[in-house]
């Protein structure tokens, strides 16, 4: 049994040690395969195919990184739902135990369930899910095109 584990983890670390390999010379070789010719361009950030203004440094609305994390939070905790799903779904378990496992299970996924909605509530009530809204201004343009021609495009 033991040599088994042992060469189970020796592979492993075979595999680890010839990935690190592999990666170390194809970046070394590439580095000497391609040309070497910066200019402004090539230096310059790109965003989205807008000049960048300025230094990265700037402020950024808060909203943005709250929602963000926000985001992770509640997805990180519904990655657990899926190996209860799994585990609880086992019938010989259930059957073993007289149906105590799956009273057991049942009431801990309520429970947990039951924080996750706690916590969507909290900042439900907290205005985190607000988002300011922007009031449309009205134009003081004037058209020269009658307004009959655009009614017939509606």
């Amino acid at each position: 049994m033991m040599n088994q584990e042992v060469s189970a983890f020796g592979f492993l670390f075979i595999f680890i040690i010839l990935a690190i390999i592999l990666v170390t010379v194809g970046l070394t070789l590439s580095s000497f395969i391609r040309p070497a010719r910066p200019n402004d361009e090539k230096l310059a950030a790109y965003e989205c195919g807008e000049e960048a203004l300025g230094n990265g440094s700037g402020q950024i609305n808060l909203r943005f990184y709250l929602m963000g994390l926000i985001f992770i939070l509640f997805e990180a905790e519904i990655v657990f739902l899926f190996p209860w799903a799994i585990v609880f779904g086992q019938k010989e378990l259930i059957a073993t135990t007289e149906g105590k496992w799956a009273t057991v299970a049942l009431l801990e996924m309520f429970t947990f369930l039951f924080i996750l909605v706690l916590g969507l509530a909290y900042i439900w009530a907290k205005g985190y899910l607000e988002w300011v809204k922007i009031t449309p201004q009205k134009s003081n343009y004037t058209s020269p095109v009658p307004k009959k021609m655009y009614e017939k495009y509606k």
